[in-house]
């Protein structure tokens, strides 16, 4: 059993190895995305002890198998005020080790997002990304629903959006370990 829990000072070094792990596996598959180069990665593993970047770890073992960082608030860029005015969690920054890949722990992480979001009474969650693939992989695998997309810079950005959604048969994959900071 997975277990999801606030990541800490402690887990950055774990994650930044999680992160290295993931970074060389898609440059083998000719995946450009971000992270590119190592002060990327001690960025990312950085903001596990920043408390302003409420970052998650999803662990296997004592192990840090994957992360992401989950927003109390949508981003104020891309989406529409009503959309702003809605409850939502806003998923950002996921990596996976891609050792545990047989086990979905994106989709796990994704999925613990929604049920999360259901039992705390939040109306949604969303996510976006910058890489068309990994939009089409969150679209056709993982059921998320684009909801537009938006120049940010010389960037496209995939906004992403789900309904949250109770999911009791997901405490036979993971236990939660805590409440999501405000």
């Amino acid at each position: 059993m997975y277990e999801m829990r606030p990541a800490a000072a402690e887990d950055q070094e774990s994650i930044a190895t999680m992160v290295r792990a993931r970074m060389a596996w898609m440059r083998e598959r000719g995946v450009p995305d971000w992270p590119r180069t190592d002060e990327d990665v001690n960025t990312i593993a950085s903001q596990a002890a920043d408390p302003n970047f409420p970052v998650w770890a999803l662990i296997d073992k004592c192990k840090v198998i994957g992360c992401t960082t989950v927003f109390a608030t949508t981003p104020e860029w891309g989406w529409t005020t009503e959309e702003l005015a809605q409850s939502a969690y806003f998923l950002a920054t996921s990596f996976t080790h891609p050792s545990h890949r047989r086990d979905r722990p994106g989709r796990l992480m994704a999925w613990w997002a929604l049920d999360r979001a259901a039992q705390q009474g939040v109306e949604w969650v969303r996510r976006g990304t910058f890489a068309e693939r990994l939009m089409a992989y969150y679209r056709d695998v993982q059921g998320w629903e684009l909801v537009r997309t938006h120049q940010r810079g010389n960037h496209t950005a995939y906004l992403m959006a789900r309904r949250a959604e109770f999911l009791p048969s997901l405490t036979a994959a993971i236990k939660d370990s805590a409440i999501p900071a405000e």
